[in-house]
């Protein structure tokens, strides 16, 4: 799910101040903890590889995140693709693999314990 910030209701402002809510943002039921995350990506970064082993060959963990600059297009098990750029909130169900279309920096939000578990993976296949 990507929804560009002009497309967040408003929900109150006043000089100074404005307040945008996307609700129904995605749902964290069932999972425990969650960790927030900085990624830094170069154009041409292509998770495909990395995320061989994993189940169905994705990433199995749920992100919710924002764009601050650049772009990035999702892949789902079903060959769907979804494009985020700056200023997007995105929600990524699990089973997505990420291709960076131009230089990007983001913030997400990921559970901890299955996202730990991907990069574990990641780091793995790259030290191999």
């Amino acid at each position: 799910m990507r929804v560009a910030r002009e497309q967040v209701d408003v929900r109150m402002a006043i000089p100074g101040v404005v307040i945008r809510q996307q609700k129904n943002f995605g749902n964290v039921r069932g999972f425990d903890r969650i960790s927030g995350e900085y990624f830094t990506l170069a154009a041409g970064v292509d998770t495909t590889e990395l995320f061989k082993g994993l189940d169905h060959d994705l990433c199995q963990c749920p992100h919710w995140g924002y764009v601050l600059s650049g772009a990035i297009t999702t892949t789902d098990e079903y060959g769907r693709e979804e494009t985020v750029r700056a200023n997007d909130l995105f929600h990524w169900p699990a089973g997505h693999n990420v291709r960076v279309d131009a230089d990007a920096e983001i913030v997400m939000f990921s559970p901890e314990h299955e996202h730990s578990l991907v990069i574990d993976h990641m780091i793995e296949k790259v030290t191999a």
